[in-house]
């Protein structure tokens, strides 16, 4: 599938939208729930979280080896990339549902709501391990102005909790080696990925 082009009028007019998480329906083990800032633009367009061509995301999870195929999903994702992340006990959500062109347009209200959003979906969906994929997004959300990236010292509603760092193009100090390398740590404690 060929990756899909928007002009920037086309990309806002997604903006405000939400897209759905990828969770599973039937009541399958979810191991690793990661969770995004809010959905861009281009997330919002093609309803695939993590969508952006730049974004790092996918690459960096086939590098860990926490997923077995490339899943290109500027171009869409397809409903075979969705059963292959649910399947390997993989699912995704944001703190804060509506797109927008930057993570930097939420207000601290925004992200503080998200926090408590994601304690509701992760009581009905039960996670082993949370990776929350943006230490300042974290902070906010959570009030934790002191938190480190990496392996969180409380748990979050039952949750083992991973502060991991945010993929996006915008994020240029981190590669995708690096953020393999963070993301497999919390896929090894959720049992996608044995150690």
């Amino acid at each position: 599938m060929a990756t899909r082009r928007f002009t920037r009028a086309e990309l806002e007019s997604f903006r405000d939208r939400e897209v759905p998480d990828l969770l599973p329906a039937d009541g399958s083990t979810l191991r690793l729930l990661f969770v995004g800032i809010n959905p861009g633009l281009w997330t919002a367009a093609t309803q695939t979280h993590f969508a952006h061509p730049v974004n790092r995301f996918y690459p960096a999870l086939l590098r860990a080896g926490i997923i077995e195929h490339a899943i290109d999903p500027a171009a869409g994702m397809t409903d075979e990339d969705r059963t292959h992340l649910l399947g390997r006990g993989i699912g995704i959500t944001n703190l804060v549902p509506r797109a927008t062109a930057r993570a930097d347009e939420l207000s601290r209200e925004e992200l503080h709501q998200g926090g408590q959003r994601l304690r509701g979906t992760v009581r009905r969906v039960r996670p082993r391990v949370v990776a929350v994929a943006g230490i300042t997004a974290y902070r906010s959300a959570f009030g934790v102005r002191a938190a480190a990236a990496g392996r969180q010292p409380e748990p979050l509603e039952g949750a083992v909790l991973w502060v991991v760092p945010n993929p996006s193009g915008l994020n240029a100090h981190e590669t995708v080696d690096s953020l393999a390398a963070a993301y497999a740590e919390p896929a090894r404690e959720a049992g996608v990925l044995t150690p």
